[in-house]
């Protein structure tokens, strides 16, 4: 769900289940099989992602259904529709594993397109972590402001004095998959998987290429995230808009 509606690959799943992937192709199987799943190639891999539609129709079942529509258990999963209740500025956290370079990204790409309407902040759920030096070097050449950048875990952002957040991002698979404590409010979330540029290999020309390109990536999601009308969608609308933004893979 976490990864949803994208989805992950196996290998990503199994890490953040702590499963054999044996064990996982069988589960994986089944549920494929119930339709509560689906499998696309994308290149050389497969990404299996959460059926939203199916699934929604099984938690109606297990409720209306095995539960016979009891008040008290409707009440726990009944979401109202409205939109978001604040006007600006929201605030906005991204979240990755290192809080290094893409979550850095994109807290200085709303801070300075979204000024006004949005409070970026960004964290990692890796601590010890520190800004990566090619990271600092791409928002300079793009006339984004660096000073008061750091690298933040999420902590900072989980204490009862922090900012409430309207929006919650994951930018990597691995800290969408990993657990954090419930956001007070019930933010809206999305999942806007980037390639971790750190982990490009080769000369310092290609590295600088892949974080040119997380830069980029990022850069035109959150322009078509800034350019929603959020106060005048409700929230069923506002998600899809939210998954739809995340749903092109670089």
């Amino acid at each position: 769900m976490r990864l949803g509606p994208q989805g992950g690959r196996p290998t990503e799943i199994a890490d953040a289940l702590g499963m054999k992937q044996n064990t996982l192709s069988h589960h994986l199987g089944e549920l494929e099989a119930c339709g509560l799943i689906h499998c696309e190639r994308q290149g050389r891999s497969l990404f299996y992602a959460v059926d939203l539609k199916q699934t929604a129709s099984l938690v109606d079942y297990l409720v209306n259904d095995c539960g016979r529509g009891r008040a008290d258990i409707a009440a726990a999963v009944q979401k109202e529709s409205h939109g978001i209740a604040d006007h600006g500025p929201f605030n906005v956290l991204f979240v990755c594993s290192g809080n290094s370079a893409r979550s850095i990204f994109a807290e200085a790409i709303l801070n300075h397109i979204g000024a006004g309407k949005f409070r970026a902040f960004s964290a990692g759920t890796r601590p010890g972590s520190q800004l990566n030096s090619y990271a600092v070097n791409i928002l300079n050449r793009n006339g984004l402001a660096t000073d008061g950048l750091r690298a933040k875990h999420i902590s900072e952002f989980e204490t009862p004095q922090a900012p409430k957040m309207a929006f919650v991002f994951t930018v990597c698979d691995a800290a969408a998959a990993e657990d954090c404590a419930p956001w007070p409010g019930q933010p809206m979330t999305a999942h806007w998987g980037i390639a971790d540029p750190v982990k490009a290999i080769g000369t310092q020309a290609e590295k600088g290429l892949a974080f040119a390109k997380a830069f980029a990536e990022l850069n035109r999601r959150i322009l078509a995230f800034s350019a929603l009308s959020i106060e005048h969608l409700d929230r069923l609308t506002l998600q899809r808009s939210l998954d739809s933004i995340g749903l092109n893979r670089p």
